[in-house]
């Protein structure tokens, strides 16, 4: 009993948190461009910055919030009062045909600032390496805890996203910046800055090949992608795709930051792109928007935009796994939508709305116009949940097989292929492939 009784006792002291540090160092003020200020404390890297200031309502994943490189440039305020109490994550995994290289959303923290009520001192997680205050700090992010993030997310729910100033140190006491000082990201083209500058190929080995336009890529999209057997090439979010779309069996436009205005170049060359290929094509998010631009659809900036792991969606089409009438939870981050317009351009139709605002969170090609298009608003993959839509990327793949199979044996048949003994057209086995400049 006693030997029964200590072998219990390295799993009962797993269970203890880390110890207590002294993790906040100095004062740190946010200053919002309306007036407010707000008094805490510095948890993170000791310099001050600008940024725009939102807010999530995500109760768990806040490290994949902030490595999500949508938030580039913004101020991140946590709804949830206590943050850091599982720590963070070594980011660190295998690029394979199962992983692509993080395990979190990118390899850095890509917001500029964070703000929450109460930074857990003591975190306690089987995965943890550091607490969320050294990884803000060898981030060079500054942090600050100790203020009512209640009334923060008050304001901005009744004033929309507003321009902000994290003031850290000697800073923070002084005067709040004049109007004309405060910086607005979304004036920058932020896609640029988190996209990658050159193509690289992930599970070369793949069985369908993929295109990915990189605004500013989620891990976790490419990740849904490969552990699906996808090939997956992912080029600059200003590659002009026409040049090499013979190569691929589809193409996915990704999530990424700031205003869809600057990437109305990927616009044009996708509406080249879909009016001459036949082949499916998937966009989530910025990706979403920037399909709708390229069909004839508008951009707007919302007041508030939506963020959070909680968003009511309403199905207003089926297709593949999404169920007409059906309302799905779904995980978003973003500032801008498409305009709801009636009529609707020629040969699309809307593909889901938000039950709280009535926003587009999707659009999809219609069945007369014998296109396979679909973009949504929302974040199907994830990595916090919840995953109802999590099946739209094995629906776009399973597009993607049947038109490079129907290809294949309408090739055949025009080039007197070879059969099988079975009578079937033999289908190579794919190959890596090389994306012209």
């Amino acid at each position: 009993m006693f030997a029964t009784r200590l072998a219990r006792i390295p799993r009962f002291i797993r269970c203890f948190a880390t110890e207590a540090s002294t993790i906040i160092s100095s004062p740190g003020t946010l200053h919002l461009k309306t007036g407010q200020s707000f008094y805490g404390r510095s948890f993170g890297a000791p310099r001050s910055i600008f940024g725009e200031t939102v807010f999530s309502t995500s109760i768990t994943s806040y490290t994949e919030s902030m490595t999500d490189p949508s938030y580039r440039g913004q101020i991140l305020v946590f709804t949830t009062p206590l943050i850091g109490n599982y720590g963070v994550p070594s980011n660190k995994a295998p690029i394979d045909s199962q992983d692509v290289g993080v395990v979190l959303e990118s390899d850095r923290i890509q917001c500029s600032a964070i703000v929450v009520a109460d930074v857990a001192e003591r975190y306690s997680h089987y995965k943890a390496v550091e607490s969320l205050a050294s990884w803000c700090k060898r981030n060079d992010v500054p942090a600050i805890t100790g203020v009512d993030t209640r009334a923060i997310t008050r304001l901005l729910r009744d004033q929309g996203t507003t321009l902000g100033r994290i003031a850290i140190g000697d800073d923070a006491g002084l005067p709040p910046p004049a109007s004309h000082e405060y910086w607005d990201p979304t004036a920058d083209n932020l896609v640029a800055e988190a996209s990658t500058q050159v193509p690289y190929v992930l599970n070369p080995t793949g069985d369908v090949k993929i295109a990915v336009l990189d605004f500013g890529a989620k891990a976790n999209i490419l990740r849904s992608l490969v552990r699906r057997g996808a090939s997956v090439t992912v080029l600059p979010w200003n590659f002009n795709f026409n040049k090499v779309r013979d190569q691929f069996d589809g193409l996915f436009l990704s999530n990424g930051p700031g205003d869809p205005a600057h990437c109305m170049e990927a616009a044009l060359h996708l509406r080249q792109t879909m009016k001459e290929w036949d082949r499916p094509v998937f966009g989530i998010c910025m990706g979403h928007q920037v399909i709708g631009m390229a069909a004839g659809l508008e951009a707007y900036r919302m007041t508030f935009g939506n963020r959070g792991h909680n968003q009511p969606v309403l199905a207003l089409a089926s297709s593949g796994s999404i169920t007409a009438g059906r309302v799905y939870v779904t995980s978003q981050n973003h500032q801008y939508a498409l305009k709801l317009q009636d009529p609707f351009p020629a040969g699309w139709e809307p593909f889901f709305i938000n039950c709280n605002d009535s926003s587009v969170e999707g659009i999809k090609s219609t069945a007369e116009s014998g296109k396979k298009i679909w973009g949504v608003q929302f974040h199907p993959e994830s990595a916090g949940g919840p995953l109802d839509t999590i099946e739209m990327f094995t629906d776009f793949l399973t597009e993607c097989r049947g038109h490079k199979i129907k290809a294949r044996l309408e090739s055949s048949e025009l080039l007197g292929a070879r059969e099988s003994p079975l009578g079937m057209a033999t289908v190579d086995a794919p190959r890596p492939v090389s994306v012209a400049a």
